[in-house]
């Protein structure tokens, strides 16, 4: 079944930079656009940032642009989100689905918890 496991969150000061992976399976990865959502509390989830099946386009949020980048690797059914200039209203769980911005599968992982504070 559809696996979706990521990771690599944490606390990080205003600023700061951390990168997100996403490790997928029991899909044909290679054939999927991926997305990364954000969720914050009392707030609806969010599209963060998307990729093409093959990595050649990608698209981002504008509060996003300049400061994540999303990238995968295809032979490691992995996809990441690396941040950068965080800030404290970057904090939320982040989640990787596939889909180019619309979320395809029902399923969802467990997220990765990312807060921003002093």
């Amino acid at each position: 079944q559809v696996q979706l496991v990521e990771s690599g969150g944490g606390l990080v000061q205003p600023g700061g930079s951390l990168r997100l992976t996403c490790a997928a399976s029991g899909f044909t990865f290679s054939n999927y656009a991926m997305s990364w959502y954000r969720q914050a509390p009392g707030l609806e989830r969010e599209l963060v940032a998307a990729i093409t099946s093959t990595g050649s386009s990608t698209n981002y949020a504008d509060s996003m642009k300049g400061r994540f980048t999303i990238s995968r690797d295809n032979l490691k059914n992995t996809v990441y989100l690396q941040m950068k200039s965080l800030k404290p209203e970057d904090t939320a769980v982040y989640y990787c689905n596939a889909g180019w911005g619309t979320p395809f599968f029902h399923y969802w992982g467990q997220g990765t918890q990312v807060t921003v504070s002093s």
